[in-house]
């Protein structure tokens, strides 16, 4: 099955060397991220594809990997994961680089604010995540924490409460997953999820 036939969703960054995707064209055989993620790669709330801009090369390339080995989106409660899952069963380790690459070459506006919540709160609750992600939220290789800041808040909000839930981190080779599962035990409502998505979102 070629790249071209099998991606239609993509789910899920360098930014020194970003681009905006309407100054590049789209590799062919990538359009089809596009159709849900935008000509610019920025997100569409209506369908849940999130705005990718931002996200590292190494990031989108672990969770493509993760997607495809089942170790991500296998949760009956991960609708959108499950999608991803069957749309990267037939990548090859290539394909998996060339679009993790694209992606890390291309930006998009940052996502305006829909959610809305204490933000001091929430900066509090933010310390704890911190160490990983840093202070900015511009995230940490060494430590395998991807950037949070421009991602859409409503996208952060899903990823907060499906690590709450075990919906994403429960897979013993998900290391990372794990990881986060354990941090979010700090957040112990659903506030406390709105304060700490709203106070990421609004990191620069």
């Amino acid at each position: 099955m070629s790249l071209k036939s099998t991606l239609f969703i993509l789910l899920f960054a360098g930014t020194a060397s970003a681009v905006h995707a309407s100054e590049a064209p789209t590799p062919e055989g990538l359009e089809y991220c596009t159709v849900c993620h935008g000509s610019q790669l920025k997100g569409n709330a209506n369908i849940k594809a999130p705005r990718l801009g931002g996200l590292s090369k190494w990031y989108i390339e672990r969770q493509l990997n993760n997607f495809k080995q089942g170790i991500r989106g296998a949760h009956t409660s991960d609708v959108t994961g499950s999608e991803m899952q069957a749309m990267t069963r037939h990548l090859t380790p290539s394909d998996i680089s060339a679009i993790a690459s694209w992606i890390g070459k291309t930006e998009s506006p940052t996502p305006e604010p829909t959610i809305h919540g204490d933000i001091e709160a929430g900066r509090n609750l933010y310390q704890g995540c911190a160490a990983c992600h840093g202070a900015n939220g511009a995230g940490n290789q060494a430590m395998g924490a991807p950037r949070l800041s421009g991602i859409n808040d409503w996208y952060l909000l899903t990823q907060i409460n499906h690590f709450r839930a075990g919906i994403r981190g429960s897979d013993q080779k998900d290391v990372y997953g794990q990881q986060m599962k354990a941090a979010v035990s700090m957040v112990q409502s659903d506030p406390d999820a709105i304060n700490l998505a709203a106070y990421i979102s609004q990191l620069k």
